[in-house]
């Protein structure tokens, strides 16, 4: 098991200086990673943009790995996406983690900026997207022509990390299509249906969701899970364990910025990862 922490991008988080400082802590205090959300305008202001928040971060820290968790990526302009995270990963020495989702049409920010709120077409630009984001990751020449995406290149400098910057997409149970695709990549961020309404997966939710994404895997490389929570300090053990138990490789840890003030988040960094 691996532990990592995770912020918003906004209200007191929506400053890069201090994000720097906190992963900076974090490394201090063993963690093995630190992610941040990727929103535009979810909650309070200011808002920071994650790429320069992570660049900010990536500066401060030696060792824990770093990344979005999880970028929409139909909102993303595939080529300046792929060279955003290239040169994060390079400016890191290979420390960026990428996660991805179709992101939740519901909420306001998409269709407000223009973006698709129909949610089948932004599953098939997520599949579209990452097709061209990692052949552009490749340092190939690429010429797509697809339904969402045209690019025709010669070739971008690939990242450090081969094969790939690992990619971690974020699927709801119980819906089989998105589970069905986090199964070709190189990880999972496991997320309840009514996540939303506030409500977590369970340990025996999580444990069916491994064993159906399991049943798909066509690769036998390693395969994270990543189970979101929140613990009271580094001996609050108990539900770690719980995930563990059925098959999670992470614990994220996360702080909600308008219930959680800055206090509580540099303690509960400081206290450290719940490690069983």
């Amino acid at each position: 098991m691996k532990y990592a922490f995770i912020t918003t991008n906004f209200d007191y988080c929506g400053d890069a200086r201090l994000l720097s400082e906190l992963a900076r802590e974090a490394e201090d205090a063993g963690w093995d990673a630190f992610f941040m959300w990727d929103h535009i305008q979810f909650g309070g202001e200011p808002t920071v943009d994650p790429w320069v928040a992570l660049s900010a971060m990536a500066m401060a820290t030696d060792t824990i790995r770093l990344g979005p968790m999880i970028t929409p990526l139909p909102r993303r302009h595939i080529p300046k996406l792929a060279r955003e995270t290239v040169s994060l990963d390079r400016l890191s020495n290979g420390r960026l983690m990428l996660g991805v989702g179709a992101g939740d049409a519901q909420q306001a920010e998409y269709t407000a900026f223009g973006d698709s709120g129909d949610p089948k077409e932004r599953a098939a630009r997520l599949d579209e997207g990452l097709d061209l984001l990692t052949a552009l990751w490749s340092g190939q020449p690429v010429k797509h022509e697809g339904k969402f995406y045209q690019t025709e290149t010669t070739g971008f400098a690939p990242p450090i990390q081969q094969p790939r910057i690992p990619i971690w997409v974020a699927a709801r149970w119980p819906a089989k299509k998105p589970l069905e695709r986090a199964a070709r990549w190189d990880g999972i961020i496991p997320l309840h249906s009514r996540a939303g309404q506030g409500e977590n997966i369970s340990p025996e939710e999580l444990r069916q969701t491994i064993k159906y994404v399991a049943e798909r895997r066509t690769s036998h490389d390693p395969y994270d899970v990543a189970n979101f929570g929140v613990t009271r300090d580094a001996d609050d053990t108990s539900a770690v364990g719980a995930f563990a138990e059925v098959g999670a490789t992470w614990w994220v840890e996360g702080v909600f910025t308008w219930m959680m003030d800055l206090e509580y988040t540099r303690n509960r960094i400081r206290s450290g990862p719940p490690r069983i």
